[in-house]
């Protein structure tokens, strides 16, 4: 009987391993923003980035923490075997309030802004039904999906003191 149950353990451990894995670091290959000269224009990883295997027509939120006197990037990708247009809302997580919807920018995946204040945002993706755009054909059920979120000091402008 022990045997049975070690065996059960260690399928579903494996099942759970093999299934966070598959799109383990999706987001850190395919959600990369190429900037002029090679250089990466001071943009940073940021350690709240992830990758998961959605469904059609499923959603998925995140929690982000941001920093007052921080610009943010936010970069979604997503293999085309879904379709090539995610959408994603961003809020508030304190108020619930919407503060950036891609669809009202024909779905654009990049997304960069400055924090003025320390606050906690919600990031809801999702993936909608659908065809892909390349081959009208069905799409697979299920693929990877990145968010990438990157972040850097805020340039200084107009006058700085000196200290």
């Amino acid at each position: 009987m022990k045997k049975i149950f070690l065996s059960l353990f260690i399928l579903s451990s494996v099942m759970l391993f093999s299934q966070a894995s598959v799109c383990g670091q999706f987001h850190r290959k395919f959600c990369t923003v190429e900037t002029k000269r090679g250089g990466n224009g001071g943009w940073l990883y940021n350690a709240q980035s992830k990758s998961g295997l959605f469904n059609q027509g499923s959603t998925s939120k995140i929690r982000c923490v941001i920093y007052k006197g921080m610009d943010y990037r936010i970069n979604v990708c997503c293999e085309t075997a879904i379709g090539d247009k995610l959408n994603y809302k961003i809020f508030d997580a304190r108020t619930s309030e919407l503060l950036y919807d891609n669809s009202t920018a024909q779905n654009e995946p990049l997304f960069e802004f400055q924090s003025t204040a320390s606050r906690q945002l919600i990031i809801e993706v999702s993936v909608p039904n659908g065809a892909t755009s390349q081959d009208k054909h069905k799409p697979m059920e299920a693929a990877c999906v990145g968010l990438l979120i990157e972040h850097k000091v805020t340039d200084r402008q107009g006058f700085s003191q000196y200290e």
